[in-house]
C-alpha cells in the first residue's frame, strides 16, 4: 500500500488506473494544480540558461571546494 500524493489516503497500485493517485478526482485536482501553475519548479537564471535551484547550489558547492 502507498499513500496518494494529494490526499494521503492509502491506496493500492495493483489494478489502479489512476496511480499514483487513489482516484480520478485526486488525479484531476493534481493536473489542475499544474495547469494553473499551482506547482512550480524553482529555477535560477545563469549564463547557461535556466537551471533548477538545487542543481545550481550543487554546482556552486563543488566550485567552492575546488578553489
Amino acid at each position: 500500500m502507498r499513500r496518494c500524493p494529494l490526499c494521503r489516503r492509502e491506496t493500492s497500485w495493483d489494478d489502479n488506473p489512476w496511480k499514483p493517485f487513489c482516484s480520478e478526482r485526486c488525479q484531476i485536482i493534481d493536473l489542475g494544480n499544474w495547469a494553473s501553475e499551482g506547482y512550480k519548479v524553482p529555477l535560477a537564471e545563469t549564463s547557461d540558461g535556466l537551471l533548477p535551484n538545487e542543481f545550481l547550489e550543487e554546482v556552486e558547492n563543488v566550485s567552492d571546494h575546488q578553489l
